[in-house]
């Protein structure tokens, strides 16, 4: 083992992660394609705290795991109830080659990956997106949008006023055209892309809400008991996934209405991979509705740690 393994700050991950980069390396990424097990969830007490695993090679040298712990009391320990952290491995040797910030890296890849989609499923002249949600990722979503489409309206909803208003500062201070909207039919009537990353368990984005045309990112509702669409949202779209086996395993806004029977397995139309390859189309009309549907994969974790040890290095 390397006696000095370098330790990357999420400065840093922030710094070496340009968007339009990152989204053209993903692009790459998921056309080549790489072995990554659905990730492994282990019990560590019976008072709720896990250890996840999410592994990832591709056979030319990329290897490595993000180590994510999830301990819910933590909160009343005055500490972040989720902790990452990246083991970047050098394929051919398996010695490790960087250790990441987990949560930078997963913030990045995760918007980039809604970006990369968005270059298939939004309309090119999209100018108008729409945050709904306003947690850490809230800011990252909007960036990588506008990073990819013409956006020049950026409008933030949030179920806490306050904190759509600071998000909206937020950006704002980043150089992005950013408001605060008090209404969230308000901002759906205007929008071209909706980014939707919340933790709700009940339907967010009404199907009778969302217009003729619109793209919608579903980020939040990463587990079968979560949702932030209606089934008349995902009946009317024209469905996509990051995969097939995370998404139909793991997303409520999937497995609930497959579930009772309001929409087929069969209807979503493609997983990221065969986007980038081109085996399968995108968005085919102007007027149609596009959903895609992520739980993220490992695959934009390596990706994205490859990328950051290049540049960083």
């Amino acid at each position: 083992m390397q006696s000095s393994i370098p330790t990357i700050a999420a400065a840093d991950v922030h710094a070496a992660l340009d968007w339009r980069l990152l989204v053209d390396a993903l692009r790459a990424a998921f056309a080549a394609g790489a072995t990554a097990p659905v990730r492994s969830s282990h019990a560590v007490t019976p008072e709720g705290d896990r250890l996840l695993l999410m592994p990832a090679w591709d056979g030319v040298g990329g290897l490595g795991v993000k180590i994510v712990t999830v301990f819910p009391r933590n909160r009343e320990r005055g500490l972040a109830s989720v902790g990452a952290i990246y083991v970047l491995m050098d394929g051919a040797t398996g010695h490790p080659v960087a250790l990441i910030d987990g949560e930078a890296l997963t913030l990045r890849r995760t918007a980039a990956a809604s970006a990369l989609a968005s270059t298939y499923l939004s309309r090119p002249d999209a100018r108008a997106l729409l945050v709904v949600g306003t947690g850490a990722l809230a800011p990252h979503l909007a960036a990588a949008h506008c990073a990819v489409r013409p956006i020049d309206d950026v409008m933030v909803w949030g179920r806490r006023p306050d904190r759509a208003e600071q998000v909206a500062a937020t950006l704002s201070a980043q150089g992005l055209p950013a408001r605060a909207v008090a209404r969230l039919d308000e901002g759906l009537m205007h929008a071209c892309i909706v980014s939707c990353a919340t933790t709700s368990r009940e339907p967010i984005l009404l199907g009778a809400q969302v217009r003729a045309g619109t793209h919608v990112d579903l980020v939040g509702a990463f587990t079968p008991e979560m949702r932030e669409s209606d089934d008349t949202l995902v009946a009317r779209a024209e469905v996509f996934v990051d995969t097939y086996a995370g998404a139909l395993k793991e997303a409520g806004d999937l497995v609930q209405p497959i579930e009772r029977g309001a929409f087929a397995r069969e209807r979503v139309r493609a997983e990221l991979a065969e986007l980038a390859t081109g085996a399968r189309a995108g968005r085919r009309t102007r007027d149609e509705v596009t959903l895609f549907k992520s739980v993220g994969t490992a695959l934009e974790d390596l990706c994205a740690a490859r990328l950051v040890a290049q540049r960083f290095r």
